[in-house]
């Protein structure tokens, strides 16, 4: 065990009230750039940036976290490029904290179409795939830009997320679709530990005042995600991201998180890799999760649908072409604020672009609020 207590003396939690009904409750995440309120939605900016938003407009939303790709900027436009311009904070233009992925998840999607669906329990299968090959020390791919070979591994990752100078890094981990023998789960288990390690090692060479996330694995095997939690909990993480498959449905997946977190230290920070949904966030915030990602909410709203308290709304269907009131009476967001109904469902069925950008921007605000709500309703002693 290595310790880390002079490395990222800005980073700290700090739990402001615990639930007496669950394990929910109310903290701060504190970062060299800001501080993130606890629970929260953490807002998927892949590439730097939230589609079909501005930086500015993500930053006046009061959106505390955005999560970056590394395996993205590592094809494009290089990390290396990010860290000759400042940094990743001064390439983007946002001032508030940033997380980045370790670039696993997108090198291992590759090797299975709709990876990334197989790990919420969704399906999917094999396909032809850029990557090269797997082995111990990491993984060679294909860079789907210009078929360039690039190798990533625990250190490579690590280096480039230092480039990137985000204030959460997460170490590079090997992920599976749900639907995998024994054998081939513990051999990928046993080898992501490994990696894991390497990855914590090398960062804490040079913290660069960034806290690094241990990512918990083992599928829907709760004897696994125990094991997970018991070997890296040891080490010295600055908190901890529950990823991998977390189950075939929403029933599954919060068991998996339910029988994961007692396991883990209640003193550190919890987020949820890639869940972002209503009902999941909703249930799976009393089992002790402080932060989710996800793209669902921008991603929706790209094809019509809003986000609101009385349920989703299909902004294309004709009922609504008619319907001049606000998405929601009392939102506050810039869209409810200036726009209808009938509007943004012209937009849509004209095509135009900006009706992409002024649903994004309820549904995102939709989140912060609903989060804000539920961090209300702890206090309240409701959760």
């Amino acid at each position: 065990m290595i310790s880390n207590s002079t490395t990222t003396k800005q980073f700290h939690f700090e739990i402001l009230y615990q639930s007496k009904r669950s394990r929910a409750r109310v903290g701060r995440i504190h970062t060299p750039h800001g501080i993130i309120d606890t629970p929260n939605f953490v807002g998927v900016g892949t590439n730097g940036s939230m589609k079909t938003l501005h930086n500015h407009d993500v930053s006046k939303s009061g959106l505390q976290l955005m999560f970056c790709n590394t395996y993205h900027f590592m094809v494009q436009p290089g990390t290396e490029l990010v860290k000759e311009a400042g940094g990743l904070h001064r390439f983007i233009q946002r001032h508030q904290p940033i997380i980045t992925d370790s670039g696993g998840f997108q090198v291992f999607s590759l090797a299975y179409s709709h990876v990334a669906k197989e790990l919420k329990g969704q399906g999917g299968k094999k396909h032809a795939s850029s990557v090269l090959k797997i082995t111990e020390e990491g993984v060679l791919f294909r860079s789907y830009r210009d078929g360039k070979k690039i190798f990533l591994s625990p250190e490579t990752s690590v280096q480039a997320q230092k480039d990137l100078g985000a204030d959460i890094i997460i170490p590079l981990d090997e992920l599976l679709p749900f639907h995998v023998d024994e054998t081939k789960l513990k051999a990928s288990f046993a080898r992501t530990h490994r990696w894991e390690l390497r990855s914590l090692y090398t960062h804490l060479k040079h913290p660069q005042n960034q806290a690094m996330f241990a990512v918990i694995h083992g599928g829907a095997d709760l004897e696994l995600r125990r094991q997970s939690c018991e070997i890296l909990t040891k080490e010295s993480f600055d908190g901890y991201a529950i990823g991998g498959s977390l189950g075939s449905d929403t029933d599954e997946l919060v068991a998996t998180v339910a029988g994961t977190t007692p396991h883990l230290p209640t003193e550190m920070p919890v987020h949820l890799l890639g869940i972002g949904d209503l009902p999941s966030v909703n249930r799976c915030i009393p089992h002790g999760i402080d932060t989710f990602d996800s793209s669902y909410p921008t991603k929706i709203a790209r094809h019509g649908m809003i986000l609101t308290k009385e349920g989703p709304l299909k902004l294309t269907r004709q009922i609504h072409a008619n319907e001049f009131r606000p998405l929601e009476d009392d939102c506050t967001c810039q869209t409810c604020q200036h726009y209808t109904r009938a509007y943004l469902h012209h937009l849509f069925k004209a095509n135009e672009p900006s009706a992409a950008s002024l649903a994004t921007q309820h549904n995102l605000s939709f989140m912060i609020r609903l989060m804000s709500q539920i961090r209300t309703e702890i206090l309240c002693g409701l959760i």
